[in-house]
């Protein structure tokens, strides 16, 4: 009863945090030539819902959020600022996003200079991707933020590619991502509560981060294209699911967790084949299917610490595919790709490993002289908690 309690009240509480691990994030390409330069602007519809716009009603040429853009991302030449040539134009875009154009000249000279404020009125934590070329000139980028929202040029002309973001600005995208994406560190926790010793959570945490590194690295490259709607809500049910797997264990293995998981699974993929959720049938079938092997697997062994690592790495891969999603739009050439994917990487594992050093000692140490009491209550109200927090993200990324 505690357990479904707190499970309840954590699903109460998680609207705050739905989208959970989606950094704000927006991206601009700007041309540029010897007058001024022509600008792209993309940014998904569901950020544009923070400053209330409509996504329908105001997503459109000559409307509020094509004057907002075209406000917010300057252009500047020395700091006289270049003006806007006619109205901001909505291009086609993908479903989900929003696309912009248009065109701004400098009467200036001097050294250009790229300034966003783009959603920091509402989300100072907003990351705007500028990616800037021009007739010659390698193409260069820097991720902008409310602490650097500028980035001024080395050249006059343009920048070179060496003046994009750093290898060690990467490792902190990383970093930042994995500290602030709540659903990856609750899947991290999930694995850590149960946890038996240290062998067991470096084979947990080795088999996560082989998996995410892999998928991270084939959706940056463009090598797979995985459906971002899928993913999304396949990280809420990892994160259920290794929840609840836990609360399984302490409560002596019974049919209700299984049943539950497999049944509710399989009556979505139904609702799914009506038509109800963006999340295909077959892959709920799929995860159905996947649930309950799990669970009879596991009652069948004593030690279940390989079959925990071994679904760290399956669900390490689907969050893989969810790390990649900041740089795989960034659609970066080639050449930049290896220090961005390998700093981004170094990043988010160095962020993960950080949350292991803090959580781990302190769930030993509860282990150890007569407190075992005590873990087993933070193993179930954690566990009770972080599956409430799981199912929410689950039902409203697949029913969303």
């Amino acid at each position: 009863m505690r357990t479904g309690v707190l499970a309840a009240l954590a699903v109460l509480l998680a609207a705050v945090a739905g989208h959970a691990h989606t950094r704000s994030v927006s991206y601009s390409s700007w041309k540029l030539d010897a007058r001024g330069a022509n600008v792209q602007v993309r940014i998904p519809l569901l950020q544009l819902s923070r400053l209330a716009f409509d996504p329908v009603l105001d997503v459109g040429t000559d409307g509020p959020v094509a004057d907002y853009l075209a406000g917010k991302l300057l252009l500047r030449a020395g700091e006289a600022l270049c003006e806007p040539t006619g109205s901001a134009r909505a291009q086609p875009a993908p479903e989900g996003w929003a696309h912009f154009r248009w065109r701004v000249d400098c009467e200036a000279s001097g050294a250009r200079s790229v300034e966003s404020a783009v959603l920091l009125e509402a989300a100072p934590s907003h990351l705007h991707f500028a990616r800037v070329a021009g007739d010659g000139v390698a193409t260069g980028e820097r991720v902008l933020t409310e602490t650097e929202p500028r980035w001024r040029f080395e050249a006059e002309a343009a920048p070179a590619a060496s003046a994009g973001t750093s290898l060690g600005g990467y490792v902190v995208l990383g970093v930042e991502h994995i500290v602030t994406g709540w659903d990856h560190l609750a899947f991290v926790l999930a694995l850590l509560l149960l946890a038996g010793g240290l062998r067991e959570v470096a084979g947990l945490v080795t088999a996560f981060t082989v998996a995410h590194s892999v998928t991270l690295a084939l959706a940056v490259l463009g090598w797979v294209h995985p459906d971002g709607a899928a993913v999304e809500a396949l990280i809420g049910y990892s994160i259920a699911l290794v929840a609840a797997e836990n609360a399984w264990l302490l409560g002596g293995r019974g049919r209700a967790v299984p049943i539950a998981a497999v049944g509710g699974t399989a009556l979505l993929a139904g609702a799914s084949l009506l038509g109800v959720g963006s999340v295909a049938p077959a892959v709920l079938v799929g995860i159905a299917v996947f649930a309950g092997c799990h669970f009879a697997l596991l009652r069948r062994v004593r030690r279940p610490a390989r079959l925990r690592a071994a679904v760290a790495f399956a669900f390490g891969l689907v969050h893989g595919f969810g790390f990649a999603g900041v740089l795989a739009e960034m659609a970066l050439p080639t050449a930049r790709l290896a220090p961005a994917l390998f700093g981004f990487n170094v990043g988010v594992e160095l962020g993960q490993l950080g949350v292991v050093v803090l959580v781990w000692p302190a769930l030993a140490w509860l282990a150890r002289g007569g407190r075992e009491s005590w873990r087993l209550r933070v193993a179930e109200a954690g566990s009770a908690a972080i599956c409430g927090l799981g199912l929410f993200w689950f039902a409203t990324r697949a029913l969303g």
